[in-house]
């Protein structure tokens, strides 16, 4: 298996194009949306503690079809998720 390397999360103020790019990164069945466990390794190329736990609450948070994936039409919802609880948590 080859080793892969994700860009980072861009530094700085992050707009909602920049962070949905990112997590595409993550999409590992390339099918559109982010699953829970695509969000998870999202999380952990962050080195974020909780990054299971902030996946699952992520995904209820922004699945409003409740499909269990945040797709295009959701990403707004994880983006303001994230920015809230992940991204920007004391803000």
């Amino acid at each position: 298996m080859a080793f892969m390397r994700y860009r980072a999360l861009p530094q700085g103020e992050v707009t909602a194009e920049e962070f949905w790019a990112w997590l595409g990164q993550f999409d590992a069945d390339h099918d559109g949306p982010i699953s829970q466990d695509e969000l998870q390794g999202a999380l952990w190329s962050l080195d974020l503690w909780f990054a299971s736990w902030k996946a699952r609450e992520g995904v209820q948070a922004a699945d409003a079809n409740r499909d269990g994936a945040v797709g295009r039409e959701e990403a707004g919802r994880l983006f303001a998720y994230s920015r809230k609880r992940v991204i920007y948590p004391g803000s």
